[in-house]
């Protein structure tokens, strides 16, 4: 059984770990700790954490090997804590299973609202049926969408967009991801395509579309649903 308040931290560097069990024992969390990719996998398996913290530069494996491996299996959320901070290693580990990715170094104010908002996703359990977000509304079970109370002229295409960012808010969505659920595997490489939508959408949820608050791009990687 997973314990709610148990997070287990992958990270070969001891002044990370110690910061890290600091910050996150002062906000009530229990830790766990590997200094490796073998006893992260292990303590994943015994020691149930809600949320796993892992660094891609491990001394035995890739961290992104180690994610691999662990989502065979471990389907609550991880985050990458990397100094790795390229587009090619954010999307890879992104399309790979991690639930957002943060750079070294990093503030730890950033990373415990990271940690907050992936652990309340990942228990909200089957889908909700109403979203809200200020003034924009998206009934799931009915497939509509509101503004200011007014209902949204969306596509079949444009509601499915909408839904699946809404439902990921906060994360970091790759443009593989997205058109891999949205249009499936024969339009991954149609991000021309993406934009398209995304451009459509953000003129009917926006107040502003040239300054999006709702829909944001993370340029050369994908898309975000913040929440206003």
């Amino acid at each position: 059984m997973t314990n709610e308040r148990n997070i287990l931290i992958i990270d070969d560097e001891v002044q990370i770990r110690r910061l890290l069990e600091i910050t996150l024992s002062a906000n009530g969390y229990l830790i766990s700790e590997a200094s490796n990719g073998k006893e992260g996998l292990v303590l994943a398996a015994t020691s149930h954490p809600v949320l796993i913290i892992l660094d891609l530069g491990l001394p035995d494996a890739d961290g992104l090997e180690i994610l691999k491996k662990l989502r065979e299996w471990y389907f609550k959320p991880v985050i990458i804590l990397s100094v790795r901070n390229s587009e090619d290693d954010i999307i890879r580990a992104l399309d790979n299973g991690a639930n957002d990715y943060l750079t070294k170094p990093f503030r730890t104010g950033e990373l415990l609202a990271r940690i907050r908002l992936a652990i309340r996703q990942s228990q909200t359990g089957e889908d909700k049926p109403l979203l809200v977000f200020g003034s924009l509304s998206i009934d799931l079970s009915n497939h509509i969408a509101k503004k200011d109370n007014e209902i949204l002229k969306l596509t079949s295409t444009e509601f499915s967009l909408l839904a699946l960012l809404a439902k990921n808010e906060g994360r970091v969505m790759t443009h593989t991801q997205i058109l891999k659920e949205i249009w499936g595997y024969g339009y991954i490489e149609q991000t021309q395509y993406l934009r398209v939508f995304v451009a459509q959408l953000r003129k009917k949820i926006e107040h502003d579309p040239s300054k999006p608050k709702l829909l944001i791009t993370e340029s050369g990687i994908g898309y975000r649903f913040a929440s206003l």
